[in-house]
Parts: C-alpha cells; structure tokens; sequence
C-alpha cells in the first residue's frame, strides 16, 4: 500500500463512511449496504478500492465475507500523516519559544 493510494480512497465520501464504519464493526457487504444509500454492488466495488489501497482486508465466514480494516494499512497511512504532525508540532514549540522569549526579554 501507498499513502497515495490510501488517501485516494479515502477521498470517496462513501469509501470514508465504509471504511469509518468497519472502525467499529467488522461486517459483511449485506449489513453494510443496509446503512448506505448504495446497492450491494456498488458496496463491494468500493470494498474492493479499499482492499486495494491496504486499508481493508476480509476472510470468509460460511458464505460470507467479513471485512475489516487492515492494520497494517492503517498503520503506513497512520506513519505518512504523523510526518506532518511532528512537523507541526516542531513548529508550534518553535514558536512558543520565541513568543515565550520575546515577554522575558
């Protein structure tokens, strides 16, 4: 998986709502196309760019087919983005240092 693919998917306000319910509940297509308004096709063929992107992974239980998020996915695209926070974060105490040292001088 790449981060920029991830976020591809994630850019899809349907994908999002899949991908944020699977957060919660590992689920098969049926109960997650009874929460959208999309068929049962349409859930699997997002599915499917989810699985695609590292984000979601499945197994079979009887006839059907449980999903959940992919940890390892979640954690590369959790790696791209704290690249930022880290960023942020190094220039917010930058900052507060200089702001802290303007009022003692």
């Amino acid at each position: 998986m790449t981060y920029i693919s991830a976020l591809a998917a994630l850019g899809d306000p349907t994908r999002r709502a899949i991908f944020e319910h699977l957060a919660e509940n590992p689920s098969p297509v049926g109960v997650l196309a009874e929460r959208l308004p999309v068929s049962r096709p349409a859930v699997s063929q997002h599915l499917k760019v989810l699985k695609d992107a590292g984000l979601v992974t499945d197994h079979r239980d009887g006839t059907r087919r449980i999903y959940r998020l992919d940890p390892q996915g979640i954690a590369e695209l959790r790696d791209y983005l704290d690249r930022f926070w880290s960023t942020a974060l190094a220039s917010f105490k930058a900052r507060v240092e200089k702001v802290e040292g303007l009022s003692h001088a």
